[in-house]
């Protein structure tokens, strides 16, 4: 070990600290830097509203950069799918590690899979991303809103009160609750929240280049790629975390890949685009962000940025 251990800014909740843990463990393991958790309470741990009615974006992080700016931490690990496209002057992504299976997860009662739920089963999941796509494929079944950690939410379906839940798949392994997982939603039903898997490390520009460049040693260019692209769509449809938007990009043998969908909350309407890129190194993540801004900007073309203006309109009202 060298030095004295670099404070690692994370929320408080057992996925939250669970993430981080293993990004300090993998830093520590690849550098020697010993690494100690500050936990943190963000505003998004203590409210009470659904996400949707604070708009989603930022809601997890901002007591983090917080901190980051006021030098209480060294460094922040944030879930990327969280964070807000907008760049904060002063802080810098140091590092992506290597994404998680960014997939949905179904966890339903009696083992069900999703084709196989009775109509009119109760489906619990904040996300209107979800729900959109969701109800694409089964308009039969009634989707509810619902907070809380994943022990909350699959508590639910255990005592009756839900018949499924969504969760993303990485956090559940996360928590060590992969076995509460009935059914997996590959991306031809349901495309991913961009960034969804991934996590971000992130500082202050300025430490990046003087004692925190170590950071850099858990990077991943394929995962920074990817998520380029996909952050990129959500960025040019301006959109947050709580839009019903999906995107998910795959790199392989020097084409990556970008899937992305908008569909209107009701199930009523959507607008699918994909399209490709040739890059010439994983570094090449200027080519990713035109691939997501192509794909972005044609599907925009399509009426795209109508749909999230109207979810965004449907979510003012409800609040």
């Amino acid at each position: 070990m060298t030095g004295t251990p670099a404070k690692l800014g994370t929320r408080r909740s057992t996925m939250a600290t669970s993430q981080s843990r293993t990004v300090a463990d993998r830093i520590t393991e690849r550098t020697g830097r010993e690494i100690d958790l500050e936990l943190i309470t963000s505003f998004g741990d203590v409210t009470k509203a659904h996400l949707t009615q604070l708009g989603g974006t930022g809601v997890f992080v901002n007591a983090l950069r917080d901190e980051l700016e006021g030098g209480g931490i060294d460094f922040a690990v944030h879930s990327l799918k969280d964070l807000p496209t907008t760049p904060v002057e002063g802080l810098v992504l140091a590092a992506i590690p290597e994404r998680d299976d960014p997939r949905d997860a179904l966890c339903a009662r009696d083992g069900l899979k999703f084709a196989d739920l009775p109509a009119g089963s109760t489906v619990g999941t904040g996300s209107p991303r979800r729900v959109a796509q969701l109800r694409l494929a089964r308009p039969d079944l009634h989707f509810v809103p619902i907070r809380g950690n994943a022990e909350t939410r699959l508590g639910k379906v255990g005592s009756g009160e839900l018949d499924a839940v969504v969760l993303a798949y990485a956090g559940l392994g996360r928590v060590g609750r992969q076995d509460a997982v009935t059914d997996v939603f590959g991306p031809d039903i349901m495309l991913p929240a961009p960034g969804q898997g991934a996590l971000a490390v992130e500082c202050r520009t300025e430490r990046l280049a003087d004692d925190l460049e170590y950071l850099a040693a858990v990077d991943h260019p394929a995962t920074r790629l990817a998520t380029a692209a996909e952050r990129t769509v959500l960025a040019e449809l301006e959109a947050g975390c709580a839009a019903p938007v999906g995107a998910y990009a795959e790199y392989n043998d020097g084409t990556l890949r970008l899937r992305a969908a908008v569909v209107a909350t009701d199930g009523g309407e959507a607008v699918r685009r994909q399209g490709t890129a040739e890059i010439r190194s994983p570094d090449d993540t200027g080519a990713a962000v035109a691939l997501g801004r192509d794909l972005a900007r044609r599907m925009i073309a399509e009426g795209a940025d109508r749909i999230v203006a109207e979810a965004f309109a449907e979510r003012d009202e409800e609040a």
